[in-house]
């Protein structure tokens, strides 16, 4: 195995990780008051409310569903009785699913950004690197999903999986990312190259989701003039 494949898949994920990490500390210290979207909803409400659920939700089931096929073995679905094609066509059929519905949000979100001069106006440098990139990779998922529709498809569950979860263990199986198919190298590259910027853009305000409310107790309102009464005032 090269050089070249060892700082691609046995360096080049931990100095991701690092400055994810060390990036969002840095941007959470000195730029707080940033860790947001920059809400634009009052400047244009139609297409925001389309697009932004397309993008967001999709995106949550294409997450999902990456961490289900990178994360869980081969051996424990098939002990739990899940055949590997109907595991495949489930995940062709949801993941595609989700990769389209999150493309399509993400089309009408910069079709919004480009239309609407407000919004255009509060486009950051970062937000223009990013947005390609964050398309690119959408796009080359997609394209690597439908390569399993070809015969004798490749089996990333036997390959990509493998050096995913060896990255975990700080022994990285180098081959077994170096032998995938293209698609799939390019598809894990522009997603360290999206995780990289990640800190430096608006997409860290994907780390402030307001998981608290799940478990937040009820707000309890209580009407002050329908329990009480004015006094009366009395004769004598």
């Amino acid at each position: 195995m090269n050089h070249l494949h060892t700082a691609l898949w046995g360096v080049l994920p931990y100095l991701v990780v690092a400055l994810l990490v060390m990036g969002t500390a840095w941007r959470y210290r000195y730029d707080r008051f940033g860790f947001t979207t920059r809400s634009s909803q009052l400047h244009e409400h139609r297409l925001l409310s389309v697009g932004g659920p397309l993008f967001h939700y999709g995106l949550l089931f294409v997450v999902a569903g990456h961490a289900m096929g990178l994360l869980v073995p081969e051996s424990l679905t098939e002990r739990l009785g899940v055949h590997e094609w109907l595991y495949h066509v489930n995940a062709l059929a949801v993941g595609g699913t989700a990769g389209l519905a999150t493309l399509t949000g993400l089309g009408i979100l910069l079709f919004r950004r480009l239309r609407v001069p407000a919004v255009r106006a509060a486009t950051s440098r970062s937000d223009r690197a990013v947005y390609p990139i964050l398309a690119t990779v959408l796009l080359s998922g997609l394209f690597a999903t439908a390569t399993t529709l070809v015969p004798d498809p490749y089996d990333y569950r036997r390959g990509v999986a493998i050096w995913f979860r060896s990255l975990f263990t700080l022994d990285p199986d180098v081959p077994a990312m170096a032998h995938a198919p293209l698609a799939y190298q390019a598809h894990a590259l522009l997603g360290m190259a999206l995780f990289a910027l990640w800190p430096f853009s608006r997409l860290v305000h994907a780390f402030t989701a307001p998981v608290g409310y799940v478990a937040r107790p009820y707000v309890v309102y209580r009407s002050r003039g329908a329990s009480t009464r004015a006094p009366t005032a009395s004769r004598r």
